[in-house]
């Protein structure tokens, strides 16, 4: 496969695929299955960012399937905010781990692989055009937002990208499957659904 281009751009979401899986701009594809885009209506109004691809969505080459992704579709069906109406992917399109025996242990893409992907995050942004974008967790927010940013400081907010595109920044899925007691699981779950609940009501205002 062709390595893309610093200046390719894509002109479609099914261009995606092909385009990520011949990216070269930071080593993460080398130990990758494959480049993970994201996928959703072409013409939604929301777009939810997640990290990068975890051990399922790197082996299926699709995003938000694997534990995080179904909790992640618990609480939007619970939010009422539609999934098939709605773009997902991730700030980072290759599976960033550490090997451990039969294991891929998930490790935190650092800042250069976080700004070299930013160049599929635009052109998705481009492509989709949401209204709201919602970040889960820092890595997104970062992304996102271009500055480290602290989850507990603009959770629940919704922050001007742009003109009539705003951003949304709550936790990771992922985030809810690390807690251990059972009560703390269930409030912070409830938390997470409130903040897609906030980005569905939002998307039901009338505009100004």
């Amino acid at each position: 496969m062709m390595p893309t281009q610093l200046d390719d751009r894509v002109s479609s979401l099914a261009d995606l695929k092909p385009a990520i899986d011949g990216c070269r701009r930071c080593p993460l594809f080398r130990n990758a299955t494959q480049g993970v885009p994201g996928e959703g209506e072409v013409s939604a109004e929301v777009m939810l960012v997640g990290e990068q691809p975890g051990d399922q969505e790197d082996l299926q080459g699709h995003p938000f399937v694997g534990p995080a992704g179904r909790l992640l579709d618990r609480a939007m069906k619970e939010a009422a905010l539609d999934r098939a109406r709605t773009f997902v992917t991730n700030a980072v399109k290759h599976f960033k781990f550490q090997p451990r025996g039969k294991r891929r242990i998930h490790q935190k893409p650092d800042a250069g692989e976080i700004q070299a992907c930013r160049w599929w995050l635009d052109q998705e942004l481009d492509l989709v055009d949401p209204s709201l974008v919602i970040a889960l967790g820092a890595t997104a927010a970062r992304a996102l937002m271009g500055k480290v940013v602290t989850i507990s400081k603009v959770r629940g907010q919704f922050i001007e990208l742009q003109e009539s595109r705003r951003l949304l920044v709550t936790i990771h899925p992922s985030y809810l499957l690390r807690l251990r007691g059972e009560a703390d699981k269930q409030r912070e779950y409830d938390r997470f659904v409130q903040d897609l609940a906030r980005a569905a009501g939002e998307l039901k205002r009338p505009a100004a």
